[in-house]
């Protein structure tokens, strides 16, 4: 099609577009009576055709039986009109209006038949109503899908060709879409199923699996789309693991619940899910453990509007708790969070309390448990990027070490039945402060559950790297990839743990209902995976290749650029012991050594009075002392302290002493007695 020609029928849709409705319907009215008159005509031809009865030449018909021709015209509109065939969109036409063409020809050609009866015309010949049935049904269904053909496609603008890989109802919704698509053109079928094989449907050949290369090549396809919600995650890892040699983009329809609920349509299509990608099934949890965890009790998340905090928050909301109340220092999250919970159908019926503060507020958090009479605590409050916290050491120690003791202490106060802490496997032999921080929260747990006076279950739950977590390196590699690379990888050899948001939160939730108290529980995370693996799937999946020495023509290179402070190039779970099973075939338990109360008191004074003075040295040696396989990198990396001490050095003055300050009364550990 020449340039002059995409033109014209690019300037003939806009006008046909730009109509108005009654106008568009009154063209198709008057289209449809002339195609009536012509497949009137034209059954009067075929049935006379060679016959003597053939009267007057070419134009017998309408001249012999004039009132037939009108009447049946004039029968015309208001038939396909009540059959609802005007309403139609011509764009995105489809079965139904030609099911509706099929009855409006039936009606028509009922009509001629009795017309012929009530005129009296006794030399119209029985065939014609049947013929002319046959003969309106395809001109008046053909020019409609040549509409279609026309007005939804774009002359002029480059669509997408894509394969289909799905010949079932969800591929075929879309190839239907897509070949209105401004965008996208649907140009070959793929199916495992030898029964959909060899057929065309919606325009489309459907082809085996094998011939994917050579529909590649030959139809210059940009992108394949799994149109197949139903499949589970194993059978969709399989196929996006034959498809990643051939560096073509990989997009897959929505959910099926998504699409059953209405929620999304076939033609919004989405990344391939990277939990795909990680080789992994995730275990399905158990009911029981849920809610014998979560029913009917009265529940605290703190850091509620963090990314583990929020998915704790929608899983616990589906357990049906008496009240839920959540603690947020970020005014935007807590808001967002309590307003999905309030306008979701399946949790509007739920008591949520939104609570604006920190879990370090040492007042504010006992009069949370004054007020809620709470049962159970997740404590998901915490900082977890390592390289922040490694330069923001201070805020670090209080929000991981000193707001988890305040908490901890205030619930034990209070007579808290459990009290969960989400940690990290960068707690085991930690190499950064981020890790050390929150070994320390542990044991201030394991610490306080020693004592006699305390009748609250403490437990922690030690997990791997959560996909879609803020931070995660997935959204990372998607925007680099997006920008066009390179794609930054701290260590060719590195290795981590990975789970999705949603499992690592349901196995949280279960390990309340396994807990004992001092529990240490390990998520099972499965095989770890090799970040640069990772980035190279997610590179071909994009339909890129890979720049490298091997291949420089290629689109995306992958830097190496070097560990960053603290950082190791692969995370344990346990520190010096076995693990033990559960009930639940994912979650195990240590048993580790315990450090006493009175010494972690006095360690965790010597760390707020370092807070306060912003002695960051001091901060090391009292996290050295207390966690077992610290071993920090050489410089302290603190921003502050760096600047700060480089000052100083450079002072003719000298230094000042660090100032020792004394603490208030109120801000020292109060006795656990509850309060009367």
């Amino acid at each position: 099609m020449t340039q002059q020609t995409q033109r014209r029928i690019a300037s003939l849709q806009r006008t046909l577009l730009a109509l108005p409705p009654l106008t568009k319907r009154g063209l198709l009215a008057s289209h449809d009576m002339v195609c009536v008159a012509v497949a009137l005509w034209a059954a009067f031809e075929l049935r006379w055709l060679g016959t003597p009865a053939h009267p007057e030449g070419l134009f017998g018909a309408p001249t012999s039986y004039p009132w037939l021709f009108v009447m049946v015209m004039a029968a015309c509109v208001p038939v396909f009109w009540t059959f609802g065939l005007y309403r139609q969109v011509l764009r995105y036409i489809g079965m139904h209006a030609l099911r509706q063409v099929l009855v409006g020809s039936a009606v028509l050609s009922l009509v001629v038949a009795l017309s012929t009866l009530w005129l009296q015309l006794t030399g119209v010949p029985r065939s014609v109503p049947v013929i002319f049935f046959v003969l309106v049904t395809g001109a008046v269904g053909l020019s409609r899908l040549a509409m279609r053909r026309l007005l939804g496609t774009q002359p002029g603008r480059h669509r997408l060709p894509v394969i289909i890989w799905g010949a079932g109802e969800a591929g075929m919704q879309l190839a239907q879409a897509m070949h209105c698509s401004a965008h996208h053109v649907p140009v070959a079928c793929i199916d495992d199923d030898p029964l959909f094989q060899d057929r065309t449907m919606q325009q489309l050949r459907c082809h085996a699996p094998s011939m994917l290369p050579k529909l590649i090549q030959r139809h210059q396809a940009s992108m394949v789309v799994l149109a197949m919600p139903s499949i589970s995650r194993a059978q969709r890892r399989d196929i996006i693991k034959r498809l990643q040699p051939y560096n073509i983009a990989v997009k897959t329809l929505p959910p099926l619940g998504d699409l059953l609920a209405g929620r999304s349509d076939v033609v919004d299509l989405q990344d391939v899910p990277v939990s795909d990608l990680l080789g992994r099934q995730e275990v399905p949890a158990e009911r029981a453990l849920l809610q014998q965890s979560i029913n009917d009790r009265v529940v605290l998340v703190t850091g509620a509007g963090g990314s583990i905090g929020t998915e704790l928050v929608r899983q616990i909301s589906r357990l049906q708790p008496t009240r839920l109340v959540l603690l947020e220092r970020d005014e935007f999250s807590l808001y967002d969070i309590e307003r999905e919970l309030r306008t979701s159908p399946r949790t509007s019926n739920i008591e949520v309390v939104p609570l604006l503060g920190s879990a370090g507020d040492r007042a504010l958090v006992r009069r949370l448990f004054e007020a809620w009479d709470i049962d159970v605590v997740y404590h998901a409050a915490a900082y977890k990027h390592v390289p922040i916290v490694e330069e923001n050491v201070v805020a670090g120690v209080q929000n991981n070490v000193i707001a988890t003791w305040i908490t901890a202490t205030e619930a034990a106060r209070a007579g808290v039945g459990t009290f969960i802490l989400v940690s990290t496997d960068k707690a085991v032999r930690p190499t950064n402060v981020m890790g050390a921080t929150k070994r320390m929260a542990e044991l201030v747990l394991q610490a306080l559950q020693t004592r006699d006076d305390v009748t609250t279950k403490f437990s922690m739950v030690r997990f791997g790297n959560v996909l879609g977590s803020s931070g995660s390196v997935v959204p990372l590699f998607k925007e680099q990839i997006a920008r066009g690379g390179p794609v930054t990888v701290t260590h060719a050899e590195v290795i981590r743990y990975f789970m999705t948001i949603e499992e690592a939160a349901k196995l949280v939730l279960q390990t309340s209902a396994l807990a004992t108290g001092g529990d240490v529980f390990l998520l099972d995370m499965g095989d770890p995976v090799r970040i640069h693996d990772l980035a190279e799937r997610m590179i071909h999946l994009s339909g890129h290749t890979i720049k490298s020495d091997d291949n420089p023509g290629g689109d995306i290179e992958i830097e190496i650029v070097g560990l960053r402070p603290g950082e190791k190039l692969y995370e344990e779970l346990l520190i010096d012991c076995d693990a033990k099973g559960t009930t639940h075939p994912r979650i195990l338990r240590g048993e580790e050594d315990v450090t006493a109360w009175h010494d972690l008191e006095t360690a965790i004074d010597a760390l707020r009075r370092a807070c306060t003075s912003g002695d960051c040295a001091a901060i090391r040696q009292v996290l050295q002392a207390s966690v077992a396989g610290y071993t920090p990198a050489a410089d302290i990396h603190d921003a502050t302290w760096r600047q700060r001490t480089f000052r100083i050095q450079h002072s003719d003055d000298g230094p000042p002493p660090l100032a020792d300050v004394r603490l208030d009364s109120d801000d020292t550990s109060p006795p656990l007695a509850k309060v009367p």
